[in-house]
């Protein structure tokens, strides 16, 4: 008997799942905190709570990550060096400490512009040694014609040991800048995804597990360790894929909705005929447009460990109830940190009436995240906070009084960005322990940290948790509807927060009520929600959308499972140009005839993408090309503009 073990580390939680793939059943599953400052401690933790596996068993592990989103998010990864082949920049900001620029680069039809600067590369290459730690190349029309681009890689090579990539190794198409950002955010991955890989291994190493890795890509689909090595910018939004992927297998159902809650984000994905919606412009994230393609998911800031906080200032100023706020910041539970520090519970209970602070909110709390290499690199004030939670978390009025220089917000907002110390206050798995509807942590810090916030909302403490659980309801049904909209082309909008009506023409038709609303919605088929806390939110948020909600077994860990039954696929793009000039990743070549040039694209493509599915443990992948020829009709009749091929090879993996 073999078995795939599945990984998913998302923002919270790192899940783990021992599949019988044959039989499509799940022998084992588990969950361990991700631990974002060493994430090969949650994968061990994970594991290890697997129970006892026998390694020989295990044919292959596949794992789904937010690291490398996550990453770029943050601005976090290698420093790159950026080299351009041209006679001009893209527009725009590039994600590169270095720059330069060397003469050469082609033009539509692949034609060299002049020839490539090799003395000009030589200088560039010397300037950059010992400056950054990861080189990318991005050459003008490269995805025409890569030549210049691998003659530089070839040279820089010779003169220097440094991890490289070029533009037209991740990317076919036309746009310069999005070209550009591509190879440079992947190389700023590089450092990153290599830290990771070699965790995974070690992790592996330590429970005798010898297995190929295999990674999710943000399409859904897998790619070799080796391969994710080089290109870790195709594991962007691999956590929110595999959830795609692993709601679609635990159930069955060919057309749903898929709705992932984390810890951190909502994601929703919707699939018609066992196929999603792609991304063919390619990912944005952060702001930085990429030609990645990916799965369309919309990400939403709402989940179990999102941050509850009440403006209390609207109460004081118009003496009316505080408004309530729901995300997007993820924090640590008070349930969950109190069941070790149960000093916290202490600590809120005296908090009495409300209280003012300068950083948040009184029911807050801190922790220490990950202690400081050099604490004398630290600010004084920065290094008074972490002295003071050196022991243990303190909520913000004990930590004040323990800091005899004061408290500064500064301190503690550059301390939280470094991960150095964590916020620790009430959320939505908090309202599940206030209302009896989970009791796995300490719902005594969860019940004063309702106390806390329903004086400052102004409402008793009894109902506040009820409160929070109706608008939590209310914004899945929201988040839910605003992606149907942005699929369907429409807008939407709520006409107020008191009945919560939404407006959304012709898909929706609204029954107003005085205290709640009903909505009739044109969602053909059902939602499939998974995450440990959708049980207890989307029964309601069913009701309200009109449409049955399917919580499948093993849904608080389907996103491992969707790393454990991605398919692997290869695909190659070429294109052919009025004068049969064909634009390859091989290169650009001339035909006189058509019939050679789509031969050459057949034999070649096929040929590529049966050896690279090959190498991915695929030994017998299914093979399609998708053919599409463009033309326009003139006053001399139809002209052809061109001719693509995307040749497909995939299939499982069968180590």
């Amino acid at each position: 008997m073999s078995y795939i073990l599945g990984i998913d580390t998302g923002g919270t939680y790192t899940d783990g799942v021992l599949l019988n793939f044959e039989d499509k059943v799940v022998v084992s599953k588990a969950k361990a905190f991700t631990t974002p400052q060493d994430l090969a401690i949650g994968i061990k933790g994970c594991i290890h709570n697997l129970g006892t596996i026998d390694p020989l068993q295990i044919s292959m592990v596949s794992l789904s990550t937010t690291l490398a989103t996550n990453a770029i998010v943050e601005g976090r990864g290698g420093r790159v060096g950026l080299i351009l082949i041209g006679h001009r920049k893209p527009k725009g900001n590039l994600p590169a400490q270095k720059q330069a620029m060397v003469s050469g680069g082609h033009d539509l039809y692949g034609i060299p512009n002049g020839e490539l600067d090799t003395h000009e590369l030589m200088k560039v290459i010397a300037q950059m040694k010992g400056e950054v730690e990861t080189l990318a190349i991005s050459g003008h029309l490269s995805n025409r014609n890569p030549d210049h681009e691998n003659q530089a890689k070839e040279i820089v090579r010779r003169e220097w040991k440094v991890p490289i990539v070029c533009a037209h190794e991740l990317s076919s198409k036309l746009g310069y800048y999005e070209r550009t950002v591509t190879a440079c955010l992947n190389a700023r991955l590089l450092p990153i995804i290599h830290e990771l890989l070699v965790a995974v291994k070690t992790v592996l190493k330590d429970h005798h597990i010898d297995a190929p890795v295999m990674v999710v890509k943000g399409d859904g689909s897998l790619i070799s360790e080796e391969k994710a090595f080089e290109k870790p910018i195709e594991t962007i939004l691999s956590g929110p894929a595999a959830s795609v992927v692993g709601a679609t297998f635990l159930t069955g159902i060919e057309t749903v909705m898929t709705l992932d809650m984390g810890g951190t984000t909502t994601d929703i994905g919707i699939v018609k005929n066992n196929r999603w919606r792609m991304n063919e412009k390619g990912a944005t994230v952060a702001g930085w447009r990429t030609h990645i393609n990916t799965a369309e998911i919309s990400t939403f800031g709402i989940g179990g460990d999102s941050y509850i906080r009440v403006d209390g200032e609207s109460y004081i100023r118009d003496s009316k109830k505080g408004k309530l706020h729901i995300g997007p910041l993820r924090v640590w539970p008070l349930c969950i940190v109190s069941m070790n520090y149960p000093n916290l519970v202490e600590e809120l209970r005296s908090i009495k009436g409300k209280r003012t602070v300068y950083q948040g909110q009184a029911v807050d709390c801190w922790m220490m995240v990950k202690h400081p290499e050099n604490l004398e690199s630290l600010r004084p004030e920065e290094q008074a906070i972490v002295t003071a939670l050196k022991e243990r978390p303190h909520n913000v009025l004990t930590l004040q009084t323990l800091v005899a220089e004061g408290l500064s917000p500064f301190a503690l907002r550059s301390l939280e960005q470094a991960r150095i110390i964590g916020r620790v206050s009430f959320t939505p798995t908090d309202v599940l322990h206030c209302l009896g509807l989970l009791q796995k942590w300490n719902s005594e810090a969860s019940l004063e940290g309702a106390r806390i916030l329903a004086q400052q909302y102004g409402c008793p403490k009894e109902s506040f948790a009820a409160k929070c659980l109706e608008q939590i309801t209310r914004s899945l049904t929201h988040t839910a509807m605003q992606s149907i909209a942005l699929k369907q082309g429409h807008t939407l909008t709520v006409e107020s927060d008191s009945n919560y009506n939404f407006v959304m023409e012709p898909v929706f038709k609204q029954d107003k009520t005085d205290q709640d609303f009903s909505i009739q919605v044109g969602l053909n088929y059902p939602i499939v929600a998974i995450g440990a806390p959708v049980e207890a939110y989307l029964p309601a948020v069913g009701k309200l959308l009109n449409s049955e909600v399917i919580i499948p077994e093993h849904s608080e860990v389907a996103n491992a499972v969707g790393a454990a039954v991605g398919k692997v696929s290869e695909r190659v793009t070429v294109i052919i140009k009025p004068g049969f000039n064909v634009h390859a990743p091989w290169g650009c070549e001339t035909y006189l005839d058509i019939e050679d040039a789509r031969n050459r694209i057949l034999t070649q493509g096929k040929e590529r993408v049966l050896e690279n599915a090959q190498k991915a443990g695929v030994f017998n992948p299914e093979l399609v090309v998708y053919h599409d020829v463009s033309s326009c009709e003139t006053d001399f009749g139809k002209v052809f503009l061109s001719e693509c091929f995307e040749i497909v090879a995939s299939g499982y993996p069968q180590f």
